[in-house]
């Protein structure tokens, strides 16, 4: 038993190393840029990301509609010190809300906040190089809703 402690104990750093490795700013890359979705309810969204620098990716939104912004957002990806990547977003009119990055494959991403009256999640998955869909789901009322998001690349102006 003494052993088995000794072990993981030693490896304790390890892991945390790895798992640094494992969740980096860095492989949320393919998210930078702009994109835009306009939608059936005549409300247009816009995102842009800048890339990631210094363990940040900076992000911001805009939903317009019949010519006037109705809501706007900025958004940091940030990597703590201990590795996880916390979506922070400041909406507005609301408080600032954060969510821990659960899940990183490939282009797809996964932030969760199960304490967040909505959404308690935010997912990202880039559907190629011009395609980009995100998605909100969370309960309210003890009913899951989910809201997606599907986003074309547009020239950044």
């Amino acid at each position: 038993m003494k052993f088995c402690l000794l072990v993981l104990c030693a490896t304790a750093p390890m892991l945390t190393s790895f798992q640094r490795a494992q969740f980096d700013v860095a492989n949320l890359a393919w998210l930078s840029g702009c994109w835009e979705g306009n939608y059936a309810n005549g409300r247009t969204v816009s995102e842009q990301w800048m890339k990631p620098l210094g363990n940040v990716m900076m992000g911001m939104s805009r939903t317009v509609k019949d010519g006037k912004t109705i809501a706007f957002e900025n958004v940091r990806l940030e990597q703590a010190d201990d590795g996880s990547i916390n979506y922070i977003a400041n909406p507005s009119g609301q408080q600032e809300a954060q969510f821990r990055l659960v899940e990183l494959a490939g282009t797809k991403v996964v932030f969760e906040n199960p304490e967040h009256d909505y959404p308690q999640r935010i997912i990202y998955e880039l559907v190629n190089r011009d395609s980009l869909s995100a998605r909100i789901e969370g309960m309210i009322d003890g009913k899951i809703k989910e809201s997606g998001f599907p986003y074309r690349r547009v020239r950044c102006e």
